[in-house]
This record gives C-alpha cells, structure tokens and sequence, in this order.
C-alpha cells in the first residue's frame, strides 16, 4: 500500500560503479585516464575542444553498452510504496532505463547537447558530437554536462525537494563535490537519514542518521528491508 510519503534520494557515481561506469573519483584519481582538469572544465573545453568532444563521445558509448543494476531497480521499486524523487550527480540515464519517474540531474546528461553560448539551445543526442556541429545560434554544440568551475542551475530546485523529503536517502556519493555534498544540511530537523556507500564519508552523526556500509546494490536492498519494518 502506498504510504504517500516522500523520499528524496541523492545518488552518486557509486550507485553506477556497479554497472561498469567510472568517475574520476575512482582510487587512481582519474577519470578513465585523465585528470579532471583536461576533460571537465571550461579551461579544457577553450584548450582543446576536440580532446573533450573525444572523451564525452566514448562516455556516451560506455553509458549505452551498460545496464542500470540492482540499485538502480531497487529504487524505482520503491515507487510502489512512497513517492519517490531521485536528484542525481551521475550524466547517466540508468535510473530512468530501471522505472524511477521523477529524476533531477544536477550535473547534466551524456545524451543531451547545447549551444556552448546559449544554455537553453538543448538538443538529443545519441551518436558523437564533432567540432564543426552548430546549434541554431551558430555556435559550436558542446556536451550537456555541468563542468567544474560552472554553476549548478538545478540546485535551488534540488534544495527544495529535499526541504520536502520525509525520508532523506544518499547512496554512492563521497559528498565530496558542492554543492551537491550541502543538500544533506537541508534536510528538516528529524527526518530519518540513510547514508549508503561501500566507504561511510565523513558526516557529523546526527539523531536519524543511519549508515549502510555497504555497495549500492548491496545497501539499497538492506534499506528497503529496513523501510518494511519500519
């Protein structure tokens, strides 16, 4: 039966490790093999525009070729039971492929394309991106992706969906990269918090809070368990 009650799950790289997909957040620092800064900032986009279309093209296949896993599914399970609101790091399209219908993608998506000077000039895209390809204003087409040093327009929207949780739930996430990381400290006093992730991120312990050391796949099965008996 349908509690009418509402989650708001923060995911992270970590609910798609599982699936095959890698962040640069991985142990070696990198992000299949480069640093951050040459593929994921305005600076590398100016420096070499064909480098980042290069590694956003591969991107867009490996998110293709994979498939969303357990934790993906089990969070679109939890639809039946609770009105469920999905705010994502990840440019993957894994949660919506497993059933969730309510996702906010703070960080952009991998299938989507802009204008490199007009945000709002948004486009499909499923095979690559060149240089030479230009939206409607003329301008070079760039990959639909949040880079560092860029502001986050969707996170007024994602604060005040967490204002609204009656269950606040992380999963996969270091907490690491703002503002994404603040959404934690909007959540309202007393509402029960659930932290899942192989590695616990340092976060001051509070009255709710309940850590699942564990994988994602892992750990969203054991929270629905502990939802049921709630």
């Amino acid at each position: 039966m349908h509690s009418g009650k509402k989650i708001v799950v923060l995911t992270g790289a970590g609910v798609s490790a599982e699936s095959g997909l890698r962040t640069f957040r991985d142990s070696d620092g990198l992000w299949e093999g480069y640093q951050v800064t040459e593929v994921a900032t305005p600076g590398a986009w100016r420096r070499n525009p064909q480098l980042v279309l290069d590694f956003y093209n591969e991107r867009r296949q490996n998110v293709a070729a994979a498939s969303p896993n357990a934790a993906h599914t089990g969070l679109a399970e939890l639809e039946a039971w609770y009105e469920v609101q999905i705010i994502t790091q990840n440019i993957d399209d894994l949660h919506e492929r497993a059933g969730s219908t309510r996702i906010l993608h703070l960080h952009g998506e991998i299938f989507k394309m802009r204008s490199e000077t007009d945000e709002d000039l948004v486009y499909e895209i499923r095979g690559d991106i060149h240089v030479g390809d230009k939206a409607e204003d003329g301008a070079q087409l760039r990959p639909f992706i949040v880079w560092f040093e860029e502001p986050v327009p969707a996170i007024q929207e994602a604060i005040a969906l967490v204002q609204q949780a009656d269950i606040f739930v992380v999963v996969g996430t270091s907490l690491a990269v703002y503002p994404a990381a603040g959404l934690l400290h909007y959540v309202m006093p007393g509402i029960p918090v659930y932290i899942i992730d192989k590695k616990i991120p340092a976060v001051s312990p509070f009255p709710g809070l309940v850590c699942i050391e564990k994988p994602a796949t892992e750990g969203v099965k054991e929270l629905k368990d502990l939802l049921r008996s709630a």
